[in-house]
């Protein structure tokens, strides 16, 4: 079973044709970080013209390198939501337009879904497991019970965790996208130099205790900064290091909450996957061993390459869902919001 998969959702433009066997046969990917580079963020308008002025030659370098034709497809993914509404819009029309002209099935993907499933296209996987989903967009702790079943455990109640990194990393002056850049210059810095707040870490109401909180923990560092005389390239890596270990701290508390409720709950968990662009973090992935050790469940991080926003993510959600028939209307409308506990087969 070959599906090709479409990911135009936010400053990514891919294309990939994976198998129902977990091969990757290809994961064509442009970014668009030159174009948002100026910007410190990314720019809806900007990013919906770059896709659509590379996704048709993205879709055919991603065949060619696979090796196959449209008419060896057994079905077409696209992310449908959630995102930059522009960009989702491109890579629908395209998907449809492919899927109505060769008769194949649609397949409309959540986008947190992709990230989801990766697990299961790096390794054999069994539902149930717990999912960390941590991004530009979203920080969320979840039951994955089935590629269509989702359990929302906790979420932030306001910035998701790589918009807070992109957010720090501005305020000290580096590159976009921020996560890299701070996690490069946290390596020569003091990580207990800058007392910064760890929000929600003790609050005593029981229903916040996987949930996440970060604008806070951001103005904290600003005002931090405003602080001193003048800031040192010394006290840069410093505050790099801090805000990091901080945000490590958070993850793995809310982490540990969310595996003691699944415990309560007489949850038989199969794995604990952390998923997302934030998922690359080295020093994140080493300390959410060490929770998973403690509390003697397996452990899984894709690899770096595909927890970033890609095609080959949205290809394998798209397998799952032809495994379980659930295949979609052309007439599916793309949503900009689209809650991952709500999502249903073949809408």
């Amino acid at each position: 079973m070959l599906v090709l998969g479409i990911e135009t959702s936010c400053d990514e433009t891919s294309a990939a044709v994976v198998s129902s066997e977990r091969k990757i046969l290809s994961n064509v990917l442009i970014s668009q970080i030159d174009e948002h580079k100026t910007y410190g963020g990314v720019v809806p308008e900007v990013g919906a013209r770059a896709h659509l002025e590379v996704l048709e030659t993205i879709i055919s370098q991603a065949l060619q390198q696979a090796n196959v034709t449209l008419d060896d497809l057994e079905g077409i993914a696209v992310t449908a939501g959630p995102g930059l509404i522009g960009g989702v819009f491109v890579g629908v029309t395209m998907a449809k337009a492919i899927a109505a002209a060769k008769k194949i099935p649609f397949l409309a993907i959540n986008h947190l879904a992709g990230h989801a499933l990766t697990a299961r296209l790096a390794e054999p996987l069994d539902f149930p497991y717990l999912l960390l989903l941590v991004s530009g967009g979203h920080s969320q702790l979840l039951i994955v019970k089935s590629a269509l079943e989702y359990i929302l455990l906790g979420t932030t109640l306001d910035d998701a965790v790589g918009e807070a990194f992109d957010k720090v990393a501005k305020i000290l002056g580096l590159s976009y996208p921020g996560g890299p850049s701070i996690e490069r210059l946290a390596r020569l810095g003091d990580p207990k130099k800058f007392g910064l707040p760890r929000p929600l870490l003790h609050h005593k109401d029981a229903s916040l205790k996987c949930s996440f909180s970060f604008s806070g923990l951001k103005t904290a560092v600003r005002q931090e900064i405003a602080k001193l005389p003048f800031m040192q390239e010394e006290d840069c890596q410093d505050m790099a290091a801090s805000f990091q270990t901080t945000v490590i701290d958070i993850l793995t508390d809310r982490s540990s909450n969310a595996l003691e409720v699944c415990l309560h709950q007489g949850i038989a968990l199969n794995a604990f996957v952390v998923a997302g662009g934030v998922a690359s973090n080295q020093s994140l992935r080493e300390a959410l061993q060490k929770v998973c050790q403690n509390f003697g469940i397996k452990f899984i991080a894709p690899p770096a390459v595909l927890c970033t926003d890609n095609a080959a993510m949205i290809a394998w959600a798209g397998i799952e869902k032809l495994r379980l028939k659930a295949i979609d209307a052309l007439d599916f409308a793309p949503k900009p919001r689209w809650p991952l506990e709500s999502i249903k087969g073949g809408e």
